[in-house]
């Protein structure tokens, strides 16, 4: 096989492998044989296109051969095992399995499944997460702040409710859909945060992940067009508007009050602005809707140093206390920071961490570090940055750490 076709698969998973992987379970009704598959379809697609070449639809070819791998393998054991004879039935190949719409709309689908309330609040996001969107369990649990033990349970659980209880692979009714909505918006914006700023790996950013979180709650918004819906697709896209200017041509992390903004995205940040305007003035807005705000201040600002810092300490506060989130204090602590100087916001962070909740979680010592840095409190700081290095798992903010622990030495 070439490199260059070695490259183009590895794309190709990289691209659709979550949307085979959503086919193929409406098709096949089980995830973990639907998992079986995909990893079947990419062996086979690795024989078989080096030698044909590239089909002229390289998902639909997946989803194919996925499917018929699967029902082979189900109707050798269907003799002998009553689960695998049904699950053939249901996976008939004289089904369509649908055109392209259907197919893209199959991940909506399954989140809106993985999201069905007989399942325990807690599961439904982590299972999302897992297995709809192709986070890494670890990843999973640092959105949870959680083990990654305890949220590999939760979704094998998860997935063994929704095989027991036969839950439907369907958006469901529209009467239906506002008891799913805020665990749908939590999956998307998760799955969004992780394409914005990777838990780890050699790269800041997955654009794959951040467009993808994007064109969901586009999706989302066509399908129930609510105020906090647009809430989530402006915050969205507000963040989105600075991805060029977040990192250098070497991929090293760009501060937000070092970023060229003349290179963030004017037209997102017209979109993103104009929606969180319209979600605000429904006055049925929720978290999302206030997060965006906070995004359009910074983005209506020419520079860090004339941000509207007290605008943004106020929004912080009414989010606080619609959240309760220690993330949504640590960042509000770090704009008392901007108005009223690093002492006040060094105070509020360490109260923070007293209290247990962020003790692991990486932003926070790093924030304290910064500050510390700032008041020129070299020792603490060293301090800080090490125990911040110690939780970093993502190569361009390992070097930023590490350039601004080398800076404390001269």
């Amino acid at each position: 096989m070439t490199g260059t076709t070695q490259e183009r698969i590895a794309a190709i998973y990289r691209a659709e492998s979550r949307r085979v992987l959503a086919t193929l379970i409406r098709l096949l009704g089980d995830f973990e044989l639907a998992e079986e598959a995909l990893h079947d379809a990419f062996a086979a697609a690795m024989v078989q296109w080096p030698k044909d070449g590239l089909p002229d639809n390289p998902r639909a070819w997946l989803v194919s051969a996925g499917r018929f791998k699967a029902i082979d393998g189900l109707r050798r054991r269907a003799r002998f095992d009553g689960v695998a004879a049904e699950l053939a039935g249901r996976a008939d190949p004289a089904t369509d399995p649908g055109d392209e719409a259907d197919v893209g709309d199959d991940y909506l689908r399954l989140i809106f499944t993985c999201c069905h309330p007989a399942l325990p609040p807690d599961a439904r996001v982590a299972l999302t997460l897992r297995e709809v969107c192709g986070l890494t369990t670890e990843e999973v649990a640092r959105a949870y702040l959680a083990a990654p033990s305890a949220i590999a349970q939760r979704i094998v659980r998860a997935k063994a409710k929704i095989r027991a209880a036969r839950i439907p692979y369907e958006v469901p009714e529209r009467r239906d859909l506002p008891e799913r909505l805020d665990a749908v918006l939590r999956v998307i914006y998760l799955v969004f945060n992780e394409g914005y700023s990777a838990s780890s790996g050699e790269t800041l950013t997955r654009p794959d992940l951040s467009g993808e979180a994007i064109r969901l709650a586009r999706a989302l918004g066509d399908l129930l067009p609510e105020p906090e819906v647009a809430g989530l697709l402006a915050l969205m896209l507000l963040h989105e508007s600075r991805r060029a200017a977040r990192s250098t041509a070497n991929g090293d992390l760009v501060p937000l009050e070092d970023q060229d903004r003349s290179r963030w995205n004017a037209d997102l940040i017209a979109e993103g602005t104009t929606l969180v305007e319209g979600a605000l003035s429904s006055r049925r807005f929720g978290p999302y809707s206030l997060q965006a705000a906070i995004a359009a201040v910074h983005a209506e600002a020419p520079s860090a140093a004339d941000t509207d810092w007290p605008q943004i300490v106020g929004l912080y506060d009414i989010l606080l206390r619609a959240t309760r989130s220690p993330v949504v204090a640590l960042n509000r602590a770090a704009a008392v920071a901007m108005r009223d100087g690093p002492a006040a916001g060094l105070a509020l962070i360490d109260a923070l961490l007293a209290d247990g909740e962020l003790g692991d979680y990486q932003p926070a010592h790093a924030a304290r570090a910064d500050l510390l840095r700032r008041l020129d409190r070299r020792d603490e700081a060293r301090a800080a940055y090490e125990r911040a290095l110690a939780l970093t798992g993502q190569e361009p903010e390992r070097r930023f750490l590490s350039r601004r622990l080398a800076s404390l030495a001269d």
